[in-house]
């Protein structure tokens, strides 16, 4: 069985909710024959690489006030220490995750994608280093067991698996994603948001069983 997960390293939600389907992952029974896939989607497409705080940017894209953004952080920093994470408030900034996208998919072709995967979302909400910085995404490629040099070619060519990203993207609009983290079952069942852990597995018990039936 396949589950396909749309998600952006730029996003709360998603730390949160990759964890917690991991979590769900677990506890179903048929865990070995899964086969998750790790797709890209970019919260803010257009966005420039700054150094304004993510607390005043997110709040001005969305219309809300700083004190209601900061809590809106501090609701997902409670939730992200409820699944066992760490997430700290007010160092991260606002930018562009398309390089971290192409650098993700130069991973899968290495099968390490899973790994930089969780090294980005913790250097972004644990350490708030700047996953922005060239030289913090080289050194996180090295950490997943990637050759530096070989990833430092991929980031300084822009081309290079920027049509990974932009098939991920349109395939996450053709299935419906109007934003993430989203996963897909089977290209069956699509569970939108940060669910419960229990409702990720009885999704997969679902899938499974209708796989089954099929």
């Amino acid at each position: 069985m396949r589950v396909e997960i749309w998600t952006d390293i730029a996003c709360p939600w998603c730390y949160v909710g990759r964890a917690r389907f991991d979590q769900g992952l677990a506890a179903f029974a048929h865990r070995d024959e899964v086969e998750v896939l790790h797709r890209s989607f970019e919260l803010n497409p257009q966005a420039e690489n700054g150094n304004v705080p993510i607390i005043d940017a997110v709040a001005a894209q969305y219309g809300r006030t700083r004190e209601q953004q900061v809590a809106r952080e501090e609701q997902a920093a409670s939730m992200a220490r409820a699944v066992g994470l760490e997430y700290r408030i007010g160092g991260r900034v606002f930018g562009n995750t398309f390089d971290v996208h192409r650098l993700l998919h130069f991973a899968k072709t290495h099968g390490r994608q899973a790994e930089l995967m969780d090294l980005a979302f913790r250097v972004n909400f644990a350490d708030e280093r700047s996953i922005y910085d060239r030289e913090t995404q080289v050194s996180l490629a090295v950490e997943a067991g990637l050759d530096g040099a070989a990833a430092r070619e991929v980031l300084d060519d822009p081309d290079a698996y920027a049509a990974e990203v932009r098939a991920d993207e349109r395939l996450a609009a053709e299935l419906g994603a109007g934003g993430v983290p989203f996963f897909v079952l089977n290209r069956r069942y699509g569970v939108s948001g940060v669910q419960s852990a229990q409702a990720f597995t009885q999704a997969l018990e679902q899938a499974w069983a209708d796989r089954q039936a099929a």
